[in-house]
């Protein structure tokens, strides 16, 4: 994904038990994307998910 950039909003997956959720990304890595949840059971949480785990920029269908 292009899009993939600092200050990007995207939606991450559900996995586990955790439910699908939007994420602000704070810098691109190989294989992950670092940020900040910003819906969800973690939101105002650092984390570190992992590309595959990313459904969609939000608001782009």
């Amino acid at each position: 994904m292009a899009e993939l950039k600092p200050d990007a909003v995207v939606v991450i997956r559900a996995f586990d038990d955790v439910p699908e959720h939007l994420f602000r990304i704070e810098t691109v890595e190989e294989d992950r994307v670092t940020g900040v949840a910003l819906t969800g059971p973690f939101a105002g949480a650092y984390g570190e998910p992992p590309l595959d785990l990313i459904k969609s920029i939000a608001g782009k269908d």
